[in-house]
């Protein structure tokens, strides 16, 4: 049998797992039908690619909502630190930046892929433009991956196509119908890190709030909350705020999720009525439609008083003890009611995949097809923002890449 690997998928688990597999003496063959290899890898971090986050083990399983148990090993054999000497090591200077996130120093995506494409050039891994249809099993054992343009024979097959968000880079999900072809689980796909879908939301659409605390309540019951930057949309509400919560809501199907914005989070209840009786105080006379520009965008006002009951042209100083507590607990707790997320194609990451009872967690390999492995979206894990995704596939590509080519070896 001829004793290559070929990797399906050329994002950024099926480019680390063919290096390994290739620094290890294996012949690889990786194939991706897309001009440029990499190409979600390009577009995260707004273009400037969060490679890892420099954490250890530990640390980052405690960013992994969906199956942490099942990354113990990969992450434990190649952390977050692990990823930056891997990266320097290419030749990419990398600086960590606020909560450990680790970019390029150059603030170029592309520095990333294309040290990547440079090792692989450097391995002699073959790279084909070509679309695979599906993976042939001769005796329970990979034999070959069917090709658009041709076949290509394969001791071993290494799965990393991705999820089925971001369509336009390629994840299109075949790879879980392949999986599926072969008699593995896929667990059902959704978006996380996703924005989400809210009606009160239209009209505000437009208006970005930096600053600002952010809580999530699952039926009632507070389950997350963090602080920075959001938007509102036509459909609800988007921004880096609402998609590291998104990957928090996992269960639409039977519970519902309200968020509250706290629009002055630099102050307590207290300091804040003392700031609305100043504010009262010094414009008695004005109208109360005139007084709150000082507390809220523009773009806001209308729908706070709509929310807050009190007329307009309601002068400052008629208003009631009751009436400010209303103003008070409106900044502090604006509600919106979230309907649904977006779908999964407007998702950052896809949660759901290849289930991982059916995955050896040390070498990503299938438990039901000998010389099969998974590597990166295409198994039911993911995390949070921060460069906790990238990472997992890194890991398991690594992980996939250099057992692949110890059991060749080994035959």
């Amino acid at each position: 049998m001829n004793k290559a690997i070929v990797v399906i998928g050329g994002g950024a688990g099926g480019m680390m797992a063919a290096i390994c597999a290739a620094r290890k003496g294996a012949h690889v063959t990786l194939l991706d039908p897309n001009e440029r290899l990499g190409k979600k890898v390009n577009i995260t971090g707004k273009g400037r690619c969060n490679v890892t986050n420099d954490s250890t083990c530990e640390e980052l399983l405690a960013h992994v909502p969906q199956n942490p148990r099942f990354l113990y090993s990969v992450f434990s054999r190649f952390d977050g630190h692990d990823a930056i000497d891997f990266f320097e090591g290419l030749g990419v200077p990398l600086k960590v930046e606020r909560g450990k996130r680790v970019f390029p120093v150059s603030d170029r995506s592309f520095d990333i892929t294309a040290a990547l494409e440079r090792e692989l050039k450097r391995l002699h891994v073959k790279l084909v433009r070509d679309r695979a249809l599906g993976i042939s099993v001769e005796d329970g054992h990979v034999a070959a991956v069917k090709g658009e343009k041709g076949d290509y024979t394969a001791s071993a097959v290494i799965l990393a196509t991705g999820g089925l968000s971001y369509p336009a880079t390629g994840s299109t999900g075949d790879g879980f119908r392949m999986a599926e072809a072969l008699g593995h689980t896929v667990t059902p796909l959704r978006g996380s890190l996703v924005p989400l879908e809210a009606r009160e939301c239209a009209v505000l659409q437009g208006l970005s709030l930096r600053n600002v605390a952010l809580t999530v309540y699952e039926n009632n019951k507070k389950i997350h909350s963090d602080f920075g930057e959001m938007l509102f949309t036509h459909f609800g509400v988007s921004g880096p705020l609402i998609l590291s919560a998104s990957a928090h809501m996992r269960h639409f199907d039977k519970k519902q999720y309200r968020l509250e914005i706290d629009l002055k989070p630099a102050l307590d209840e207290q300091m804040l009525d003392k700031r609305l009786l100043s504010d009262f105080e010094k414009h008695a006379n004005s109208d109360y439609c005139n007084v709150l520009g000082a507390l809220l965008p523009q773009k806001m006002i209308d729908e706070f008083i709509d929310r807050s009951g009190i007329p307009p042209h309601e002068k400052v100083h008629d208003i009631t003890r009751a009436q400010r507590e209303r103003v008070r607990t409106l900044l502090k707790h604006w509600t919106v009611n979230v309907t649904a997320p977006m779908p999964v194609e407007n998702a950052i990451v896809t949660s759901g995949g290849v289930k991982v009872g059916e995955i050896d967690p040390k070498t990503m390999a299938s438990k039901k097809i000998e010389g099969l492995y998974f590597a990166g979206e295409i198994i039911d894990v993911d995390a949070y923002t921060g460069g906790y995704n990238l990472q997992i596939a890194w890991a398991t590509g690594k992980a996939a890449g250099e057992a692949a080519a110890d059991a060749l070896h080994a035959e």
